[in-house]
């Protein structure tokens, strides 16, 4: 927030109106001190930069716009995968403006340390999504989940033709291979669907935690139920690093 308010429009002209008028009319009356320019200009940026700071909506806007950099839908291939992130973002982007709007105080340090969890919940979504789209786009796994079930049974045709014991053996290998390797495939197919599955889910879930938050309200003064939400946000965080973990490993077998 400090750096957008440094390097907004109305900062970087009275930056430069300064300069302009410390070089060019350092003093245009004989009572005028070159360095009022300069403290007028200090005073001026230190009115944006405060009113940067403290304003709700600005706050918000920034926040959501450094979420979107880090969390940037467009490096998705697939655009039901950008969609999704993109519904992920809006919540949070509405989830920091209701924080903003609650007063200073215990719930307010509650809400914030929820918003934070919150954004651990978005870089696993982000992490998910981007694993999901990588699958959906790899050609190599398509192709051998279409290919290798056909290249066991022409293996085994070819087991039931084969008179040779020693060539028989290096094609009992070769389809053990191939066995074990659809196996693999299968399983890995499977863990898509259920993170498929999951990421929506997810989304369910990130939605209802936005819903809950706009009913918290001042009578929850010791954050009851914001800790509660906190602890389901932790839960939902959890699985999904148990989740990615698990694709990893068994897109790494595959």
């Amino acid at each position: 927030m400090l750096s957008y308010a440094f390097f907004r429009l109305e900062s970087a002209l009275t930056i430069a109106l300064t300069i302009i008028l410390l070089f060019l009319f350092p003093t245009p009356f004989a009572w005028w001190r070159w360095w009022y320019w300069l403290l007028i200009g200090v005073i001026a940026e230190s009115l944006i930069i405060y009113t940067s700071m403290s304003d709700v909506a600005t706050g918000a806007r920034v926040v959501a716009e450094m979420l979107r950099q880090e969390f940037n839908p467009e490096e998705l291939r697939s655009r039901k995968y950008r969609e999704r992130m993109e519904r992920a973002l809006e919540y949070r982007e509405r989830i920091e403006g209701v924080v903003r709007l609650t007063r200073e105080g215990v719930l307010r340090e509650h809400l914030n340390e929820t918003a934070r969890e919150i954004t651990d919940w978005l870089a696993q979504i982000f992490r998910l999504s981007k694993r999901l789209d990588a699958y959906e786009a790899d050609e190599v796994i398509r192709r051998d989940i279409r290919s290798v079930p056909s290249s066991i049974k022409n293996l085994k045709e070819r087991l039931e033709e084969e008179d040779d014991e020693e060539v028989r053996k290096q094609l009992r290998q070769t389809i053990a291979g191939k066995e074990a390797q659809l196996e693999s495939l299968r399983k890995l197919q499977n863990t898509m669907e259920m993170a498929e599955y999951q990421l929506e889910s997810t989304l369910t879930a990130l939605g209802m935690a936005y819903s809950q938050l706009l009913l918290l309200g001042a009578k929850d003064v010791k954050g009851g139920r914001a800790r509660r939400l906190r602890e389901e946000i932790a839960e939902q965080i959890a699985s999904l690093q148990d989740l990615l973990s698990a694709m990893d490993e068994v897109y790494r077998a595959s």
